[in-house]
């Protein structure tokens, strides 16, 4: 894929999972068991994950208007996802109650890691 057209991409990329990231809370309310840890009890954490990935959903969005210049961001918003996919896809493996995940924020964050990485990725 031609660099121009990865940038182009990246930007949509970048507008897509900020919003997303933005729309953790309601998400959760739609559909718990996909993205709400511990069936929502420990009401502190999800107010304290959901307000970190709202602040990351609105750096993204800024981050969209000119991907080159926000480089490191992106390489964070990758790289964490990743951590964060594979250390929830470990906990709903061992916890039985909360599979519903490998079907909800595991492989959307795995996603978000995976299409960052590769439009972000110049092959040098």
């Amino acid at each position: 894929m031609r660099s121009m057209d990865k940038d182009r991409l990246l930007g949509v990329a970048l507008r897509v999972f900020g919003t997303v990231f933005l729309l953790g809370y309601p998400l959760g309310l739609i559909w718990p068991s996909g993205w709400i840890w511990h069936h929502g009890a420990g009401g502190y954490y999800l107010q304290m994950i959901q307000g970190i990935y709202a602040v990351l959903g609105i750096f993204l969005l800024i981050a969209a208007r000119k991907p080159a210049a926000h480089r490191s961001l992106i390489a964070f918003t990758a790289w964490s996802s990743a951590a964060h996919a594979l250390i929830m896809a470990r906990q709903a493996l061992v916890d039985g109650s909360e599979t519903g995940h490998l079907a909800g924020d595991v492989p959307a964050l795995g996603l978000v890691a995976c299409v960052l990485w590769y439009l972000s990725w110049s092959g040098r």
